[in-house]
């Protein structure tokens, strides 16, 4: 199977770094013409546009920033749509919105082809040795064509249901990560302000009830102070705006999102677009006057665990 892959961002690069190291048959675009050098230099195709590496290859990967930038990827006249035909698979690897997917998956389908989403869960860190959770929704046929493709660019790929429906499994994680990050912001406030071993408080919490895979990754980065969790703020206000919004659309009130958009528009504001998204707690270091340093944590956050064959679960 020839793969093609389009975005070759923070996960993007991650991702098709695993198929590259992995020996698959991979054509890549972006608009970062450095980028496309260090692909093209590690054995890479190059594809002029989106529409000619839909043509060369049967399975068309996008991971984008935004659904506008999705959007014209796939709609543009050198776009991926133009390029499809007969059994070609569109995946949709960026978090993006349900009924966005179901839009462009109908343009996808009048082409005869195929469309997929499937985002990816786990941290930056795991995208690297092809070790993250991949979600995917949509035709169970195509999902098991394209499975040996999955199980190379993650462990753990789980077939959630019909299309759109892992997209909305996505927002709901991602939401949740972010409610655990602003939540340590105050929990490493009250630690601090109680002259707690920062240390000792990190092991314990990890060894409690209070534990998350957030806690475990993001508050080493941020004891570091270099809080590069390798994800943007910009990113994080665009995956709660989308659970936000889809609460809205199903006429679910909730109480702590609105919240967490909120916060996260402050903290774009105080420290930029393109902050690291774990920097949302110094929002409380701020506020507090403190800071959350403690000795022994790393810069940045690398997975130990063997690169391993993925599977269904």
């Amino acid at each position: 199977m020839k793969i093609g892959f389009i975005g070759l961002g923070n996960v993007g690069s991650k991702l098709s770094g695993s198929l590259l190291r992995n020996k698959i048959d991979l054509t890549v675009n972006d608009i970062d013409e450095k980028i496309l050098k260090d692909f093209s230099s590690k054995g890479a195709k190059i594809a002029k546009s989106p529409k000619e590496l839909a043509e060369k290859v049967d399975l068309i990967i996008t991971c984008l920033p935004s659904p506008k930038v999705c959007a014209e990827v796939m709609e543009a006249k050198n776009g991926v749509i133009n390029g499809l035909s007969d059994n070609k698979i569109w995946l949709e690897m960026s978090t993006t919105d349900e009924s966005e997917i179901k839009r462009l998956a109908k343009k996808v389908e009048n082409k005869k082809a195929y469309a997929l989403d499937g985002p990816v869960s786990g941290g930056c860190h795991r995208a690297t040795t092809g070790n993250i959770a991949i979600f995917v929704g949509g035709n169970i046929s195509a999902f098991k064509k394209i499975l040996p493709v999955l199980t190379i660019m993650g462990r753990k790929v789980l077939h959630v249901g019909e299309l759109g429906s892992a997209t909305i499994l996505k927002v709901i994680t991602n939401y949740l990560a972010s409610v655990h990050l602003v939540a340590l912001g105050e929990a490493w406030t009250i630690a601090r302000k109680s002259n707690l071993d920062l240390s000792k408080a990190y092991k314990g919490i990890e060894i409690s009830s209070g534990n998350s895979f957030v806690h475990e990754t993001e508050s080493k980065v941020i004891l570091n102070g270099s809080y590069n969790i390798n994800f943007t703020m910009d990113l994080v206000l665009k995956d709660t705006s989308l659970f936000n919004n889809l609460a809205k659309k199903l006429n679910a009130p909730l109480e702590i999102s609105p919240k967490i958009v909120e916060i996260f528009k402050d903290g774009q504001k105080k420290y930029g677009s393109r902050a690291w998204s774990s920097m949302i707690v110094k929002r409380m270091e701020d506020l507090n006057e403190i800071n959350f340093r403690a000795n022994g944590f790393p810069e940045v956050l690398i997975d130990n665990e063997p690169e391993e064959k993925g599977f269904e679960i």
